[in-house]
């Protein structure tokens, strides 16, 4: 069965009061627009076969991955209860052999003890909810667990340049504010990922911008 380990976080922000309602707040505020950013490059990862996915929510990219690669195996890590909860529950609904296929872990990406290594990391409008240092933290540490030519698929916001400079930064800023309300994240601007992960020797290999440059989903390789 679905094997879920649990290691007690510190200060995290709560999201469990978000996690059933979150999918139609997105839907709401950003339409299908972050649900087509996870979702760009899934037929580019049929050829993995262990997969780390880091804040995943109430996974629905993870049920899509485990339906397209019938031969993947994932570790799922949240620091919300609910949200893994609600991932198990459509990961089982989209296919019938994810209790075989899925470990559960309520941990912190920070301190998550790491089973690698894994050909395929993933973390969709996650890292966003990092500080810098926490997401140079867990950079370096994914990072050293990233088999050779192994993926890191990333879906965030940005501020892009030119005429949506402004209004993307009311935007970003608004939801970091909404965020803070809702589940205490603390986190109030855009950490920089490609720096680090340049630094940890990956090379981004493919990008798509959306949402008039506001979205972006990246295909880095080890």
């Amino acid at each position: 069965m679905i094997s879920t380990v649990t290691s007690t976080p510190t200060r995290e922000p709560d999201f469990n009061l978000i996690a059933r309602p979150y999918r139609w707040l997105e839907y709401f505020t950003l339409g299908r627009a972050l649900e087509r950013c996870r979702t760009h490059y899934l037929s580019q990862l049929r050829e993995s076969r262990r997969a780390l996915v880091l804040g995943d929510g109430d996974g629905r990219f993870l049920a899509e991955l485990l339906v397209h690669n019938p031969d993947l195996r994932a570790d799922a890590v949240d620091t919300s209860a609910t949200m893994l909860q609600l991932l198990r529950q459509r990961a089982e609904a989209a296919t019938g052999d994810a209790k075989t296929r899925l470990s559960i872990h309520h941990a912190n990406a920070l301190t998550f003890p790491l089973a690698g290594p894994y050909d395929l990391v993933v973390t969709h409008f996650f890292l966003d909810c990092l500080s810098q240092t926490e997401l140079d933290r867990v950079v370096s540490r994914v990072a050293s667990s990233l088999a050779p030519g192994g993926l890191w698929l990333i879906s965030d916001f940005r501020v892009p340049d030119g005429l949506m400079h402004l209004p993307a930064r009311v935007l970003v800023r608004g939801l970091y504010f909404a965020f803070r309300v809702l589940t205490g994240l603390r986190t109030s601007r855009l950490p920089d990922h490609a720096t680090p992960l340049s630094d940890a020797g990956l090379v981004c290999v493919a990008h798509q911008h959306s949402l008039a440059g506001v979205l972006t989903t990246e295909l880095w390789k080890a």
